[in-house]
């Protein structure tokens, strides 16, 4: 089967001709029909996160139909098309995995990042970590959901906005166009701070419903109730803690952030909560798709071939994809 593979971090990807995998006896067999590209394929080709394994096929975000099970993967059959996320197994004996909190596992498998991704023709995935898609959203526009939707449902729930609250969103990418209509179908006001000058981003999230669209290093007249930062920059965290009211929370949604500056106590202090997001449980994805078969979301895909994977990652690097780039092999 054809698939790109990291040789090591910091290089492009390369394409290989790599042998078909077998499921396992928790596994599916699948063809894959399309796949998004993250941030965090993006993070693991330049090395901001260390190599688990040399010649890895990224890519976690990925839409497949399945084509064999292993012996003890009953719970989708041949044909079904079903989306494999970021944690692709956990130990499931673990404090965390006993406590609800697989996302923090001691012993996670992520995909694309410790077994070999949806960059391909083909993938394996452990069915009991699989999803059923909606079937309102075709191959390319489901594959967002994966991450950006599921990451971002996280970080958003995580902030506790509800009601008519307001806000902010750090970094207009694929999270940021999901959860800003969610936010807004539900009612909550939306700010999104974008890269100064990137008036193209701006006037997209207007489209989307935010009320306010400026420079990350503006304010708006109002204070935010809370903030979700998706750009992987540190110093947007006193900058969101600066634009949030006493008791307000930021919550950094990222795998990979930069340095975060230092920064007075003053704006910590009056009760605001700073706090991050790992990876994702089983339960948040059945909230997610549970809470957009009622709020439907429109995913802004641009689509690359698997051949094209190198300039997919380039034009997320660059801030040029609107919404989400994806693979389709």
């Amino acid at each position: 089967m054809r698939a790109m593979i990291l040789p090591a971090p910091g290089q492009p990807l390369v394409m290989a001709d790599l042998p078909q995998p077998q499921p396992q006896p928790h596994e599916l067999l699948l063809q894959v029909l399309a796949c998004g590209v993250c941030r965090t394929d993006l993070h693991i080709v330049d090395g901001d996160l260390p190599a688990r394994h040399a010649g890895i096929v990224p890519g976690h975000e990925v839409v497949g139909r399945v084509l064999a099970t292993g012996a003890l993967a009953s719970r989708f059959p041949v044909g079904s098309r079903v989306g494999v996320p970021w944690l692709g197994g956990s130990c499931g004996h673990c404090g965390y995995c006993a406590g609800g909190r697989e996302n923090l596992c001691d012993t996670p498998v992520f995909t694309g990042y410790d077994r070999d991704g949806g960059f391909a023709e083909y993938a394996v995935a452990d069915a009991r970590f699989c999803f059923a898609l909606p079937e309102r959203y075709d191959d390319l526009h489901a594959a967002p959901l994966l991450c950006a939707g599921l990451i971002g449902y996280r970080a958003y729930h995580l902030s506790g906005v509800t009601g008519g609250m307001r806000l902010g969103l750090y970094g207009f990418g694929a999270a940021a166009h999901i959860i800003c209509q969610i936010a807004v179908a539900l009612g909550q006001q939306v700010y999104a701070f974008v890269r100064p000058g990137d008036t193209q981003s701006q006037r997209f999230a207007r489209q989307l419903g935010a009320c306010w669209a400026g420079s990350s290093d503006e304010r708006p007249d109002v204070a935010l109730d809370a903030a979700l930062i998706f750009a992987p920059v540190g110093a947007l965290v006193p900058a969101a803690l600066r634009a949030t009211r006493k008791g307000g929370v930021v919550v950094c949604a990222g795998i990979h952030m930069s340095d975060i500056p230092s920064f007075p106590y003053a704006l910590l202090w009056g009760e605001r909560s700073l706090r991050s997001v790992a990876n994702l449980t089983r339960a948040d994805g059945a909230a997610f798709f549970s809470l957009i078969a009622r709020h439907p979301v429109s995913t802004h895909v641009t689509p690359f071939s698997l051949a094209q994977a190198n300039e997919a990652i380039a034009a997320l690097r660059a801030g040029m994809i609107d919404g989400a780039a994806v693979l389709v092999p």
